[in-house]
């Protein structure tokens, strides 16, 4: 395992079950927020099993050379909810009372999203869509242009969260330039973020290229991200450092004489 501390934000290059059970140890967590990986991609079994970019990535899309494939995520339906109830459940471990989890899915796993959710133990609260702008059309048929967040809450909530009233709902494009398969925008994730307390500590176990750890940062908060592949990790770190450094420069300025009093 590998653990790189930067400013606010403790990333680790290993296993997630692994470094939730550590966690558990000591319970830190505020939220945790995270795009795991869903095993989707089609009706087939022949269809789940095949890379990730060829069943994620559209051939449209623009730096489609740069994307990497990840792992994990060719599991048939019952060791998918397994294995999502396990790691679910040592997030539950790892995080406070009154906690909440964000968990991001498709259309295909929506229903076993919100199954293994409670399997995990956490308090399921809802579903947040999130359209995404500019998804290909379908003729004669529904699109398929939304993500969901579902979310929960690790037994009962706090009713003085300082988050104020939060939508239901998020409309965003998919970034242009993404550096992981199955990247968000910073957008959203800035938005979700909103419902962590002030101070609090967010918790991405599955973080890709690191846009829940950059949308924390800048927001002010504390940042533990886990990645098992080690081209997204990379990235991620470096995303995450940028942030970091956009934050210290949102920071107002010191004042002159209080300068000199700490120089």
């Amino acid at each position: 395992m590998r653990v790189v501390t930067i400013g606010s934000a403790t990333l680790y290059r290993g296993e997630a079950l692994d470094v939730l059970d550590d966690l558990a140890r000591s319970p830190i967590v505020d939220a945790v927020i995270t795009d795991p990986p869903y095993s989707s991609g089609g009706q087939f079994r022949s269809d789940r099993t095949q890379d990730t970019k060829a069943k994620y990535v559209q051939s449209s899309s623009g730096n489609q050379e740069a994307l990497q494939n990840f792992s994990g995520d060719n599991r048939d339906q019952r060791s998918f909810h397994f294995w999502s109830a396990l790691w679910a459940a040592r997030a539950l471990a790892a995080s406070k009372p009154g906690a909440v989890a964000c968990f991001f899915t498709d259309w295909r796993q929506l229903p076993v999203s919100t199954d293994y959710l409670q399997s995990g133990g956490w308090v399921w609260r809802g579903v947040v869509p999130w359209a995404k702008i500019g998804s290909r059309p379908q003729m004669g048929r529904f699109g398929a242009a939304c993500e969901y967040v579902v979310w929960g809450s690790n037994g009962p909530m706090p009713t003085e969260r300082g988050a104020g009233c939060l939508p239901g709902f998020f409309q965003y494009g998919s970034p242009r330039d993404r550096e992981h398969v199955a990247q968000k925008p910073v957008e959203l994730m800035s938005d979700i973020v909103e419902i962590v307390p002030a101070g609090g500590v967010v918790l991405d176990p599955f973080m890709g290229s690191g846009t829940t750890g950059v949308a924390a940062v800048v927001k002010g908060f504390r940042f533990i991200g886990v990645e098992q592949d080690e081209h997204s990790f990379e990235v991620a770190c470096r995303r995450i450092e940028e942030a970091q450094a956009q934050a210290m420069r949102a920071l107002p300025a010191m004042p002159t004489s209080q300068a000199e009093l700490l120089a």
